[in-house]
This record gives C-alpha cells, sequence and structure tokens, in this order.
C-alpha cells in the first residue's frame, strides 16, 4: 500500500472528512515520527511496534570493484521491530 492508498482509503471510511483534511493527518502523522527519530527518540505504536535509531561506527569498507580499502562514516540508520499483536495477525493469515 502506498501512502495515497493510504490516503483513500481512510478518506472512505471517514465520509465525515475531506480528503485534503485526511492528507494533513497523515503527512502530520509521519512527519512527527520522522521528528521524533531525528531527535534520538524511540516511537512506539502498541499492537504495531517501535521505530527507533540504530548508531552503526564509522568503520573501514572495501570496494568491491576494486578491492580498495575505504573509510565508511558513522551514521544513524532507522529501525523498525514488530510488535506482538502486528506479529500475530500476519501468522493468523497464513494459517487461515
Amino acid at each position: 500500500m502506498t501512502k495515497s492508498e493510504l490516503i483513500q482509503r481512510l478518506a472512505e471510511k471517514n465520509p465525515h472528512l475531506y480528503l485534503r483534511d485526511v492528507e494533513k493527518i497523515v503527512e502530520t502523522f509521519f512527519a512527527e515520527i520522522g521528528n521524533a527519530l531525528a531527535r534520538g527518540d524511540r516511537v512506539e505504536l502498541r499492537g504495531f511496534g517501535t521505530f527507533s535509531v540504530k548508531e552503526r561506527d564509522a568503520r573501514t569498507g572495501r570496494n568491491p570493484r576494486t578491492g580498495e580499502s575505504v573509510s565508511v562514516a558513522a551514521k544513524r540508520l532507522p529501525f523498525f521491530k514488530t510488535g506482538k499483536g502486528l506479529r500475530d495477525r500476519l501468522n493468523e493469515e497464513e494459517e487461515g
């Protein structure tokens, strides 16, 4: 599902809201998750999962084409861990 499909589905389930309002809600939701991660905070959505930031240390890598050593800078990466409720739903669907 794409973001536009999500917006469309939410708009269909909430006919009392204007499409532009649903778009604003979804945009704000994702922006706030991004802002929290940028601050180094953790975002937990019970039953769905947890977004967090993992730190990767600087390291020496290799260029696969030449085999030459390359310095790779430290970086922060977003990480998502599924919640128990979501895992259970996925496994129920596979069994059923």
